[in-house]
């Protein structure tokens, strides 16, 4: 295991700073990373597996069932600054800023004739790697550090396109399994040069 001096930095979830977000779990991890060896790395490791599975295969209503009520999903948009500017995202603005109803309200939508950008559906593949789990302070909840990268194509003209993230995901065991309680996106690139952003990372 690494020394903790190599512990990357906490991802700042910025739900505090979200209207959306205000409802959100303040829950953050506590101390350095997990053995990989460890049962709740196992148990993460195994559901960001899973629902990537889903989200290949574009079962969004089962997906829907692995978040919690209160889940906050947040893409904030990143800005190239100077060493030492203390921030690399713009305030108050994100790709996603989202709660379980309107992650609902977009899920029901791909199910009607409006559905243009998905209607034929994308090809999805996501590749997860970098996985490492913290504790946090209360035993029903994990904290989730991982990589991702999103191949997208849809069509038959235009070449795929990729999205790399670093995402931090917060885990709350309830009577039904493991759920998503909080999922902060950060994305690598400052301009997203994929045609929309119909998908979910």
């Amino acid at each position: 295991m690494l020394p903790d001096e190599h512990v990357a930095p906490v991802i700042d979830t910025c739900s505090g700073r979200s209207v959306l977000g205000a409802h959100a779990s303040p829950i953050q991890r506590i101390g350095a990373a997990l053995p990989f060896d460890h049962p709740r790395h196992l148990q993460a490791h195994h559901w960001l597996v899973q629902e990537a599975w889903l989200l290949d295969a574009q079962d969004y209503t089962a997906w829907l069932e692995l978040l919690t009520d209160d889940i906050h999903y947040l893409m904030p948009s990143r800005v190239t600054t100077a060493s030492g500017a203390g921030f690399d995202t713009t305030p108050g603005m994100a790709h996603f800023d989202e709660d379980k109803y309107s992650l609902e309200r977009r899920v029901a939508r791909f199910r009607t004739e409006h559905a243009w950008t998905e209607d034929p559906p994308s090809r999805l593949r996501h590749h997860l790697s970098n996985v490492r789990t913290f504790a946090t302070a209360d035993a029903q909840h994990v904290v989730v550090e991982s990589a991702t990268l999103l191949f997208r194509n849809r069509g038959d003209v235009h070449a795929g396109a990729l999205i790399s993230a670093g995402r931090e995901d917060l885990l709350r065991h309830t009577e039904t399994g493991w759920q998503l309680a909080r999922r902060t996106i950060m994305v690598d690139d400052a301009v997203i040069r994929m045609q929309n952003l119909a998908i979910f990372l």
